[in-house]
């Protein structure tokens, strides 16, 4: 299996990497009249062995029925969503869902190229059971943590984020929060790309800030075409790792090399 990068493209390699979670998503098309629950047993034997934990996906839908002059009538409903299956560890997961297949990998992250083949031999696996039509498309989110230290209770976003908010009066106000949010298409491959940069509140004087990449790409796939559903991966992932180096400062980076 080839792991070509960009021409040109410089490899970025971190001793502690801030990823507290990484998500491969790849929705697909089901066949007429699919539905999750006849193929719990068959997903519960392929995936066993390695992923012995077992959870269902519920989503919680409540209905309010105002009627005039009467008391108000308030039902509620589950409607299975999907299935996960976990490591012994719950640090990594296989989903089943109503309209795809899910790898997730929680910290400590290492590289892609270190479960790229567990995401083929997984994705097989969900093939062979689910029967998808084809696939409509693919998402890679990664969710960073950063903890930038702060010098007297104070912290200064442009020496760690090269975009970054900036308050209308900085001698009177000083900042306690923040939410930026930016979505893009990469012009030459079309792919999108959605970047929330989002602070969290003081914690053994560092700040978190949570910096969330999602890349993303609409497409129309055979499920057995796992070389183009792997060049499309590869594609998301270089947008990906563009992003995260191009918003952080040099000085943020270094944080991630101690």
């Amino acid at each position: 299996m080839s792991t070509k990068r960009v021409k040109d493209e410089p490899i970025l390699r971190l001793k502690n990497a801030p990823i507290v979670e990484a998500v491969i998503d790849l929705d697909c098309e089901m066949p007429p009249l699919w539905q999750l629950k006849p193929v719990e047993t068959a997903a519960k034997d392929s995936f066993r062995a390695q992923y012995p934990k077992f959870r269902e996906v519920l989503l919680q839908e409540h209905r309010i029925e105002a009627q005039h002059e009467a008391e108000s009538h308030v039902s509620s409903q589950s409607r299975l969503q999907g299935f996960q299956f976990l490591h012994e560890d719950e640090r990594q997961l296989v989903q089943v869902r109503a309209n795809g297949y899910s790898f997730n990998r929680l910290s400590p992250y290492s590289t892609l190229d270190d479960y790229i083949r567990e995401i083929e031999r997984t994705w097989k696996l969900f093939v062979s059971f689910a029967s998808p039509v084809q696939v409509r498309a693919i998402r890679l989110r990664y969710i960073n943590r950063i903890l930038l230290p702060t010098s007297g209770g104070k912290l200064e976003l442009a020496d760690f984020f090269k975009i970054c908010p900036h308050l209308p009066d900085e001698e009177k106000l000083v900042l306690v929060g923040f939410l930026n949010q930016h979505a893009a298409v990469e012009k030459d491959s079309g792919n999108q790309v959605n970047i929330i940069l989002a602070g969290q509140a003081l914690e053994n004087n560092m700040i978190p800030v949570i910096f969330d990449i999602t890349a993303a790409t609409a497409m129309k796939t055979e499920p057995d075409n796992w070389g183009g559903i792997f060049a499309s991966i590869q594609s998301l992932r270089h947008l990906k790792n563009r992003v995260f180096r191009n918003t952080l400062t040099s000085k943020c980076l270094n944080l991630f090399q101690r």
